[in-house]
């Protein structure tokens, strides 16, 4: 039985090798920022889509981010260095390096990858997670 919030994940966590994008519902988790989150047991695909100005603040987490842009153009900050990078970029942050992004001159399509996965993004979802007061 497909989780319809999140189809690459099932209720006996059997991985799907094949995801189509369009099928995973979005959710707007920042103004401007709709993201969609397949993930399997270790890795997690954030597939972002970013309007003209949109801005994921700075912040850090445990995870290892590697990320390609895929359309547009970002203005992307990791630790004290800003970059403004185009369609093709590729870049790798260390776990609980500060970072931020702002698309700029357009919209932006941002392709991440996170190891472990998100908890916090697994939980918006995939609502086959149990939790405590679900087992009780």
């Amino acid at each position: 039985m497909w989780n319809e919030n999140c189809p690459l994940m099932l209720r006996d966590s059997s991985i799907m090798p094949f995801i189509d994008i369009d099928s995973v519902k979005p959710l707007e988790v920042l103004p401007g920022c709709k993201m969609r989150t397949p993930f399997g047991e270790n890795l997690m695909l954030s597939y972002l889509e970013m309007e003209e100005g949109a801005i994921v603040p700075l912040h850090h987490h445990p995870h290892e981010q590697g990320g390609m842009l895929l359309k547009g153009k970002l203005e992307l900050t990791m630790g004290d260095e800003v970059r403004t990078v185009e369609a093709g970029a590729m870049f790798i942050i260390p776990p609980n390096t500060p970072h931020q992004a702002v698309a700029v001159d357009g919209p932006a399509v941002v392709l991440d990858v996170f190891s472990p996965v998100r908890e916090d993004y697994a939980e918006l979802f995939n609502k086959y997670i149990p939790t405590s007061e679900d087992e009780s």
